[in-house]
């Protein structure tokens, strides 16, 4: 029973105007190996890493990412309105409590689209926000004493 869960590279959530910036095909490969040593979406490995990014003051990233794949969920109108704007609200709009650190066209991007929000109107921060934890946060991650700790739990199940 395999607890570990494929995902895709950070292409997948950039707008193609920011495409021209996202790693080369290899880079991407090496990405996706990487990722799959743990699976956001699986809980244990998931609390590991927040836990991880508390210590390092931005656990805010892997909560906006989280939000963002709800968020992409939701297929009523009003309901993707109001959690556009709970996210907005939480993590997008400047001095926001927990405030991910995206450009300003981005940002206004965003806020633009909050009357009327789309299912991919995030995505261009939610890709700028992965590319954060893929390339800054999770490879410090993997050589994380709690990250060993995981792997040794789940080697022994």
């Amino acid at each position: 029973n395999d607890k570990r869960c494929n995902f895709s590279c950070p292409n997948s959530f950039t707008s193609p105007e920011t495409r021209s910036n996202q790693p080369d095909e290899d880079t991407c490969v090496e990405t996706v190996l990487v990722s799959k040593s743990l699976c956001f979406l699986c809980a244990a490995g998931q609390l590991v890493f927040e836990d991880f990014l508390r210590t390092e003051y931005s656990e805010e990233n892997l909560l906006f990412w989280l939000a963002c794949e709800n968020y992409k969920q939701i297929t009523r109108e009003k309901e993707m309105t109001a959690a556009a704007k709970k996210i907005y609200a939480e993590f997008v709009q400047v001095d926001a409590p927990r405030q991910i650190n995206i450009d300003y066209v981005t940002r206004e991007e965003i806020r633009e689209h909050l009357s009327q929000p789309e299912p991919n109107c995030l995505d261009r921060a939610q890709g700028l926000i992965y590319g954060l934890m893929v390339n800054d946060c999770y490879p410090r991650f993997l050589k994380s004493e709690m990250y060993q700790v995981l792997l040794e739990q789940a080697e022994q199940q």
